[in-house]
């Protein structure tokens, strides 16, 4: 018998097993042993430990570090004190750790087990004589728990060999389903597994499968991938992660020799032999084609090296899984791997719990630091890189050092995270590298036909490089096609442009670096982008007039300001020349009347002029073939609106707050790729705008102009209609045909409208229907049964509503609609799924309820409606009003959001809203926990409730 000493000090056990007698460790523990050693499983029992009176460290530490304890209940085992000590410290473990334990009654009766009677209790009490009170109390209770674990009972089975099979399979099973504690913890690591397992396809042991794992630096592919080779690799014969693939590489080698050295790399891994050589690019396959094996290849980045260490699947045994990250989505493709997951970015609230557990060690911020924690997952942009490293860096700092620290940051990216980040950066072409800063500047959320007009008069294949940048995990192209750059990345690209030689520079983002450019006329031909935010500068800034003559480069020209003043910094002289071939013109609150006269907008793809000075843009028509945006909004001195006639490509127009201008003219008829047009409170507009007929307009917003009387004729191809209720007097026949028409909003502007006009009822395919201000407006006409939302706001008199129980509409709010009667109270807050009305009287059904902020309950239910009586706090800053229900189950949480900018309430409102509990990795139970915990920014809480909702066949 060997003594604890000898335990070789660097064993980790799976499987432990707690049994006494030579007998069962012969005939059932031998061939448990075999069966789980063939799937890879080692097994501990305490044969090699020396006994005496107490159990031995070295045969605790073996428990505590096992993942499953098999605990083999024969008529001996409670004759001895060893294993019952053994048993006590096993069920503290799966109390305090979560181990598994397993039973096998071997020839005992549970029954007997928990009860201590029959030759089990016999046994039991001559074990207990001399013992302690204390001792006593804790075996029986150690014998009482371990008898109500259901397990395998020897007595049921006729064939012993079938049981053997069961219980190793069961083992095998159990480690299949959980991880090593060092990811435990880990958000959100349960729904990245369950989809990983769909793709890998572990039951097919046919045949040998490559899967990728693809998605941005720092969103976790590398922790996934350990999560994942830790779940499955007592699965495999032999595992290997091979981690940093991407630095694997040996300079000083070529082709050949860096395929052969990556080889000799991962066979020494798998076989555990160090310093393996081999001799030809044939090793991998002929070591490993008989073997089922579990491989991760980490951090990916060369087709050369995928194809040296995995370039065929039969390489490698029947049932082998090859897992590869990496970074850039091509690799996977060209390699013909067409198994791949996508690592998405965390919810909102899968952030907040990210940050949350570096930062404070728990799934959630103390109540103090909500809004912290918000700024920081807001500047992380819920990166799971961002969210440790920031958590790590803030924890115990109190919260006027957290202001000091984010402020820093939201300047300049921590080190440890964009080293991370400009990984990618500096591996792309010299091309790619100036597209990405280009978007990061400039083009960030924009759509990728805008992003390829803009540059398409460069040097950049900017298809290509888009399609680079994507694949590479660097931006997105969303589902509208839409570039999404993500905010650290974007800021990492501020950074680089920062760094570079001045000389070197094509965008300039310095706002002193630009001062003393246009200040001084110090441009050079390579600068072919200005970023200039003058809201970070403190002196005047007087441009000279040839500032941009020596930048006959300079394409994009962005003049903006982040925090909003009235002070104009910037003075332009009056014969200033603009670039001539300028793509991009963003300037916010241009000094002058007028552009210069030399102005030549023929290269222009976006005019952005908010908040300007101007009276008028230019004389007479100008080449603007090239343009697709004009934001003119704010613009309240413009009386004369440019002639339009040649921008036949232009397809949004902003003309909001246009307060002098008059008329639009009918140039606006040449428009035949117009989609959007909004006018809204243009005051002293006299004419709608005419010719709108245009089959490409989808939106139309015209509202604030009290002096319109009729809807103009529009294509029966528009959307979304916003309109006043003075144009509501002439209505265009075309009405009957607005087949397409979405959604509709009217806006009072002089309150005279009593009645809804009857065409609204024809609307078939209307969904949303908003009514603003119309405080006359005492009934509601029928409405489409198209309609899924109504939204009608401060309409006094408005007593009844056009519902009835059996309505399928399933939003209705009306904030400040006070006269409702009891009737349409009752339907709208019966029918609705969400709805909002005035009222402090929570409705009866809401059983369950607090005065305050928070309640919980106990429920098995997945189906809740909840109800929140507030009102609004007379203080109010530039931020809108939200309200927030934050729902905490099991100890895991969601956030939901509940309302967000209500109009100013004149008295108490209530709230309803409905939603159903996901079973998200599996946080359900049959009896849960469930807290409702509301927030509020300008708002004040005074109740809550909530209502169980019971399905019919439950």
């Amino acid at each position: 018998m060997a003594s604890s000493s000898s335990l070789p000090q660097t064993w980790r056990y799976r499987v432990f097993t707690s049994f006494h007698g030579p007998d069962v460790r012969k005939t059932l523990l031998s061939h448990v042993r075999k069966q789980l050693s063939c799937n890879g499983i080692s097994m501990f029992d305490d044969q090699w430990i020396e006994r005496s009176q107490t159990i031995a460290p070295a045969l605790t530490q073996a428990i505590r570090e096992s993942r499953i304890s098999i605990v083999v209940l024969s008529k001996k085992y409670a004759s001895s004190s060893w294993c019952l000590d053994e048993l006590v410290e096993i069920l503290k473990c799966k109390e305090k750790m979560g181990q598994i334990v397993m039973t096998v009654f071997y020839g005992v009766d549970p029954s007997h087990v928990r009860n201590q009677t029959r030759d089990f209790g016999i046994a039991f009490d001559e074990t207990c004589q001399g013992k302690t009170e204390e001792k006593m109390r804790i075996w029986r209770q150690a014998l009482t728990n371990v008898g109500n674990i259901a397990g395998e009972h020897f007595l049921n089975w006729d064939n012993e060999s079938m049981m053997i099979e069961k219980i190793a399979r069961d083992v095998s099973n159990k480690l299949n389903t959980r991880i090593s504690r060092d990811f435990e913890d880990m958000v959100g690591i349960e729904t990245h597994l369950k989809k990983l397992q769909s793709l890998l396809h572990l039951d097919d042991e046919e045949e040998a499968m490559i899967v990728g794992i693809c998605g941005p630096a720092g969103i976790g592919k590398t922790t996934i991938a350990r999560a994942l080779h830790s779940r499955f690799s007592n699965s495999f014969q032999l595992t290997c992660f091979m981690e940093n693939v991407r630095g694997s590489c040996n300079s000083g080698l070529d082709e050949y020799g860096l395929k052969m050295h990556l080889q000799e790399n991962l066979l020494s891994k798998i076989l555990n032999q160090n310093s393996m050589k081999v001799y030809h690019l044939g090793a991998i396959q002929e070591r490993l084609c008989d073997l089922k094996v579990l491989i991760v290849l980490d951090d990916v980045d060369d087709l050369k090296k995928l194809e040296a260490l995995a370039d065929e699947t039969r390489w490698f045994g029947p049932g082998s899984r090859i897992i590869v990250t990496t970074e850039d989505q091509e690799i996977l493709e060209q390699h013909g791997i067409s198994n791949t997951y996508h690592v998405d970015f965390p919810t909102r609230e899968e952030a907040r719990q990210i940050f949350s557990r570096f930062a404070f060690r728990q799934s959630y911020p103390p109540y103090n630091f909500g809004r912290l924690v918000e700024r920081v997952t807001k500047l992380c942009s819920s990166l799971p890189l961002g969210l440790r490293v920031m958590g790590s860096s803030l924890r115990g700092k109190k919260e006027n050092e957290w202001e000091v620290i984010l402020n820093r940051l939201e300047n300049s990216l921590c080190q440890d995270i964009e080293r991370v980040l400009k990984v990618g950066y500096d591996n792309l072409h010299e091309n790619d590298q100036s597209l990405f800063l280009h978007i990061a500047c400039f083009f960030n959320l924009k759509k990728d036909d805008y992003v390829m007009a803009m540059l398409s008069d460069g040097n950049l294949d900017v298809r290509l490089g888009l399609k680079t940048l994507a694949y590479k995990s660097l931006i997105e192209i969303s589902t509208k096609g839409e570039v999404v750059m993500h905010k650290l990345l974007q800021q990492m690209g501020s950074q680089v442009v920062q760094r570079q030689e001045p000389w070197k520079r094509q965008i300039l983002i310095d706002a002193h670096e630009i001062c003393d450019v246009l200040e001084t006329d110090s441009g050079s031909r390579s600068v072919t982008g200005i970023c200039y935010d003058t809201s970070t500068i403190q002196d005047d800034v007087y441009i000279r007039a040839g500032a941009f003559k020596r930048m006959r480069n300079l394409r994009f020209l962005s003049i903006y300001k982040t925090r909003f003043d009235r002070k104009d910094r910037v003075h332009v002289p009056e014969d200033m020349d603009f670039p001539s071939r300028l793509r991009l013109l963003h300037w916010v609150a241009y000094p002058r009347k007028c552009l210069p006269h030399t102005f030549c907008p023929e290269y222009l793809v976006e005019l952005n002029m908010p908040e300007n000075e101007l009276e008028k843009l230019w004389e007479g028509p100008q080449p603007l073939t090239n343009l697709k945006r004009m934001n003119l909004n704010g613009s309240k001195h413009l009386k004369e609106f440019p002639d339009l006639s040649n921008a036949t490509n232009l397809e949004r127009l902003f003309l909001d707050n246009c307060e002098s201008l008059v008329e639009i003219p009918c140039s606006i008829g040449s428009l035949h790729k117009l989609k959007y047009l909004y006018m809204a409170n243009c005051l002293n507009l006299q004419h709608g705008p005419t010719h709108c007929n245009l089959a490409s307009l989808e939106v139309f917003q015209l509202i604030g102009s009290r002096n319109l009387r009729k809807i103009p004729d529009l294509s029966t191809n528009v959307k979304i209609l916003l309109v006043t209720d003075t144009m509501l007097e002439e209505v265009p026949d075309s009405f009957r045909h607005w087949s397409r028409l979405r959604s509709l909003c009217i806006y009072s502007c002089v309150p005279t409208l009593e009645k809804l006009p009857e065409f609204i009822k024809y609307l078939h395919g209307l969904k949303v229907l908003g009514l603003q201000n119309l405080r006359k407006l005492a009934s509601l006409p029928e409405l489409p049964g198209s309609l899924t939302r109504l939204t009608v706001v401060s309409s006094v008199l408005l007593e009844t509503v056009p519902f009835s129980f059996d309505s399928t509409i399933e939003i209705l709010s009306f904030p400040n609609c006070f006269k409702l009667g009891r009737e349409a109270r009752r339907v709208i807050t019966t029918i609705a799924l969400h709805a909002f009305l005035p009222g402090s009287k929570m409705p009866a059904e809401f059983d369950h309820r607090a005065i305050g902020n928070s309640l919980i309950i106990r429920s098995d239910f997945k189906r809740f409606r909840i109800c929140v009586v507030i009102s609004l706090k007379e203080k109010m800053e530039k931020d809108v009003p939200k309200l927030l229900c934050r729902i905490g189950i099991n100890d895991c949480y969601v956030e939901k959001l509940l309302l967000q900018g209500p109009p100013r309430l004149e008295t108490e409102h209530m709230l309803i809203s409905s939603f159903d509990l996901l079973d998200k990795d599996g946080w359900l139970q049959q009896d849960n926990e469930i807290s409702f915990e509301f927030s509020a920014t300008y708002l004040e809480i005074i109740e809550c409730g909530v209502q169980i909702l019971v399905d019919k066949t439950d």
